[in-house]
């Protein structure tokens, strides 16, 4: 028996004129009510094609550019906000907290659900950084998805960027311990300058909710260390995929102590070596795209570098047919 797909009642989002929001309920988890965000923005003209955007760590759904972009370019846009980030973040939850990251596949599957109920049968699966994990891994669990036609991963998070030694030697201790005591916390690593140089306020050209997208992430917890642990050994031994996919980074990685120009011209988060050394593990019609100039997030990039991923990506796009 076929479960029905109800359509969501949608509602005005944050971002304005154009874009909706629905609420997407869940079985409660270990830290209570579960709530997923679905935010959608439509094509001026009625199409049966579309993309779900699923955003990256200490992140939420805020790119109206490339929301408009695909639009422009005939596709009606949905993007999610994940459990327990952004619009989805509830009084009682730990920020970003999750256990193993096949939690958000109940999301994305119900997003998929209602992107076919509402007319579409052509969908391209997209992620950045952690959600270009998640988003690989879901494309690879699911080869015969009938609505997945291909997927776009924008520096997604295949490997950790840290010490070889402490990679080899601490992570696996981290993660097995992340088993036992999830919520112990861990120095995150993370490069201070990173959202300093997106936004607007500050040293940017982006505006988005930092309390969403906070500045400094200093600690992490180690339910996440041991579930992008998991994750990523699945991708290191070489997943396999039915749709056509395309792997962008940028051309160079840094780690700035102090400000300097090149935090806007580089990825400061991730090693694209890393990034490219496993996307080449996928098993399938992979296209991996190294994007000169890019920031951790491309489509954030200074603009004639966005232009040039768009300008790559939608030429892909037709290449294979969507």
């Amino acid at each position: 028996m076929t479960q029905q797909i109800i359509e969501p009642l949608y509602q005005l989002d944050v971002l304005g004129t154009g874009y909706e929001q629905a609420t997407l309920n869940f079985p409660d988890d270990y830290e209570g009510q579960v709530i997923a965000t679905l935010v959608r923005k439509k094509a001026e003209q009625p199409t049966s094609k579309a993309v779900l955007y699923v955003h990256g760590f200490i992140d939420y759904f805020f790119q109206t550019e490339m929301a408009e972009r695909f639009n422009q370019h005939g596709f009606d846009f949905y993007a999610l906000d994940l459990r327990k980030y952004g619009r989805s973040h509830l009084p009682h939850q730990k920020y970003y907290n999750v256990r193993e990251i096949a939690e958000y596949d109940a999301e994305i599957t119900q997003a998929l659900d209602i992107i076919g109920v509402e007319g579409h049968d052509a969908i391209l699966l997209s992620g950045h950084s952690t959600g270009g994990l998640t988003t690989t891994l879901y494309a690879a669990h699911h080869p015969d998805h009938p609505l997945i036609k291909a997927l776009w991963v924008n520096s997604p998070f295949y490997d950790f960027n840290m010490n070889p030694i402490k990679k080899k030697l601490g992570l696996p201790n981290l993660s097995r311990v992340g088993k036992l005591c999830p919520d112990l916390e861990f120095p995150s690593e993370l490069n201070k300058w990173y959202v300093t140089s997106l936004h607007k306020n500050l040293k940017g050209e982006w505006y988005f909710n930092l309390e969403w997208k906070k500045t400094t992430y200093p600690w992490v917890r180690l339910s996440f260390v041991r579930a992008i642990f998991k994750a990523q050994k699945e991708i290191h031994q070489g997943v396999t995929l039915k749709v056509p996919a395309l792997v962008m980074h940028s051309d160079q990685s840094k780690n700035p102590k102090k400000w300097h120009k090149y935090v806007q011209t580089s990825d400061v988060i991730l090693n694209v070596k890393h990034i490219d050394k496993y996307a080449r593990k996928i098993n399938g019609d992979v296209t991996i795209s190294e994007i000169k100039n890019g920031v951790h997030d491309l489509i954030l990039s200074e603009k004639p570098v966005r232009e040039h991923v768009y300008h790559q990506l939608f030429a892909w796009l037709k290449q294979k047919g969507l």
